[in-house]
């Protein structure tokens, strides 16, 4: 059997005979991992002054006082075939913990006597960890894997499958697994959080425009400016920052019948500013961002589309960070069109 399979076996059968043991190195908030571990959002913990793990320090601490707020921000879309890392393995538990976790399911006997040996072989008796590492206590810590709320369904959930893994202080996590925390991952679970505002741009005229007449569109300068998220986990003393910047605005107009400004509809971001706010006198000139309808939509209206995209980058704890896919987020607002009434005399 699997080792994630037979892990949740494992767990069932030590819940369900009344052998749980509630163990302070995982604090769970959202969706299970191999191991039944949640990675939800935690707010503190770390390692103790006696070597011991508190209640939260397997899982992340989130800063999010520099995101996006109000009632319409949401997270972005990465562009490409991208997305956040579904799971991840953190610092869980001290050799003492492992035992108390590890000892009862043995015991239980519903996992196979084959299974529990093998198991016994890995942590006990020197193949290759003797005695959970007892001798290494206060020098390192045991790693276990954790899965993101809500995505533990996420068939990137399943990539972390691997059995409980030791580290010692101040080394790398192994190189063969690449969801073990460092800034660089940190970096990747912090673009999830990025939360953006919603995308309904400014539009002169607004909801109701005429045949070949412009529609100058633009964004409000003080909703759209950069976001960031600060992911950090106080047992490894490693941070990473993700930031979004808005760098450009796509407008769909919703039908053929339309010429954009400019011509490709992606409106770049100059001095700070997507578009150029409609100023008196100005309803014949082009604008340097929106578009002309030539057809009236009729008895209905258009549905036009505005998508910003978001430039991503990090930072890290003694690493110089780099890029992150781009991310996009839009929003859809209807608009009528009118044929121009001629008067006749």
């Amino acid at each position: 059997m699997p080792a994630m399979s037979r892990w949740h076996r494992a767990i069932a059968v030590v819940s369900l005979t009344g052998l749980a043991v509630a163990v302070p190195g995982v604090a769970q908030a959202g969706g299970r991992g191999g191991h039944g571990n949640v990675g939800g959002t935690r707010q503190g913990g770390g390692a103790g002054g006696d070597g011991t793990l508190s209640a939260t320090a397997g899982g992340i601490v989130w800063d999010r006082s520099h995101n996006g707020t109000g009632k319409k921000v949401s997270a972005v879309t990465p562009l490409g075939d991208w997305n956040p890392p579904a799971c991840w393995y953190a610092p869980a538990y001290t050799p003492e913990q492992l035992r108390k976790k590890l000892e009862p399911i043995w015991g239980a006997g519903s996992t196979g006597a084959e299974w529990d040996s093998s198991q016994r072989d890995r942590y006990v008796n020197g193949k290759p960890y003797q005695d959970f590492n007892k001798k290494k206590a206060g020098k390192g810590f045991w790693w276990d894997s954790f899965v993101a709320e809500g995505r533990a369904a996420d068939p990137g959930a399943a990539d972390c499958d691997k059995p409980y893994f030791w580290v010692d202080k101040g080394d790398p996590p192994p190189a063969d697994i690449p969801e073990a925390l460092t800034p660089e991952m940190l970096a990747k679970l912090a673009y999830r959080e990025i939360r953006v505002p919603g995308t309904e741009v400014e539009l002169a005229p607004a909801d109701r425009t005429k045949v070949n007449l412009p529609t100058w569109a633009w964004l409000d300068k003080a909703e759209f400016k950069p976001v960031s998220v600060t992911a950090s986990v106080p047992a490894l003393d490693i941070r990473a920052t993700t930031t979004a910047e808005p760098v450009s605005l796509k407008i769909e107009p919703g039908t053929e019948d339309a010429v954009l400004h400019p011509a490709s509809g992606t409106c770049p971001i100059t001095d700070g500013r997507i578009g150029t706010p409609f100023t008196k006198g100005s309803a014949q000139k082009k604008p340097p961002c929106g578009l002309t309808y030539l057809r009236s939509s009729g008895g209905d209206a258009y549905t036009l589309r505005a998508t910003l995209t978001w430039k991503i980058h990090w930072t890290g704890t003694g690493v110089p960070g780099g890029a992150l896919p781009d991310g996009a987020f839009g929003a859809e607002q209807d608009i009528t069109v009118q044929e121009i009434q001629s008067v006749n005399r």
